[in-house]
C-alpha cells in the first residue's frame, strides 16, 4: 500500500469512527445524559411499537403542524443517517453482496431500538428499523451506482473518501457544537 493509499484509508476509517460516535449520541445520549441512562425511575415509562408502519400512519393523519413537522424529521432522518453505514459496509466488506449487508444494517438497527426499549431511551419502534434499513439500501445501492458508474473499486473508493472528508466537518458540528435534544 502506498503512501497515498494509506492516507486514503486513514481518512475513510477515521471518518467512519466519528460517524459510529455521532450515532450513538445520537440514538442514545440525545434524549438524556449518560449519568440518566442507568437511572432505574426512567425505565418505568417506555413506548414500544410493534405495529409495522403505525406510526408513520399516525404522522401522515396527524393534524398538527407540529406533528408534521416532527414526523417528517423523524422519517427522514431515520433514513438518512443510516445511508452512511449502508455505504461504508459495502465499501469495506469484502461480501460486497446487497442482502448481506441488509442483514448487517437490520441487526445493528434491531440491537439500537431493543437497547432503546430496555434503557427507556426515546421510542423503540418497528417503524425506525424499517426505515433505518431503507437508508442503509439507500447507501448500499449509492455504492453500486458509483460502482457501475466509474466501474473501478479503487475509483469508487476515491470518490467516497472525498465525500467523507466534505462530511467530516459536518459531522463533527454536529457532534461537538450543537446539543441533539430531540
Amino acid at each position: 500500500m502506498n503512501k497515498r493509499e494509506r492516507i486514503k484509508t486513514i481518512i475513510l476509517y477515521g471518518v467512519f469512527i466519528c460517524y459510529l460516535i455521532f450515532l450513538i449520541k445520537l440514538l442514545f445520549l440525545s434524549r438524556i445524559s449518560l449519568l440518566e441512562m442507568f437511572n432505574s425511575h426512567r425505565t418505568l415509562n417506555r413506548s414500544i411499537n410493534l405495529i409495522p408502519f403505525h406510526s408513520i400512519k399516525e404522522y401522515i393523519l396527524g393534524d398538527s403542524a407540529t406533528l408534521k413537522r416532527f414526523a417528517f424529521s423523524n422519517v427522514v432522518g431515520n433514513i438518512v443517517i443510516f445511508i452512511p453505514l449502508g455505504t461504508y459496509l459495502t465499501l469495506f466488506k469484502k461480501d460486497k453482496r446487497v442482502i448481506t449487508n441488509l442483514l448487517l444494517i437490520f441487526f445493528v438497527s434491531l440491537f439500537v431500538e431493543i437497547t432503546q426499549g430496555l434503557l427507556g431511551i426515546g421510542t423503540s419502534d418497528i417503524d425506525d428499523i424499517i426505515l433505518n434499513c431503507l437508508g442503509g439500501w439507500i447507501g448500499i445501492l449509492g455504492y453500486k451506482f458509483l460502482t457501475l458508474i466509474l466501474r473501478d473499486e479503487k475509483k469508487v473508493c476515491t470518490v467516497i473518501t472525498i465525500l467523507s472528508a466534505i462530511g467530516l466537518p459536518v459531522i463533527l458540528y454536529l457532534l461537538f457544537m450543537v446539543r441533539l435534544r430531540l
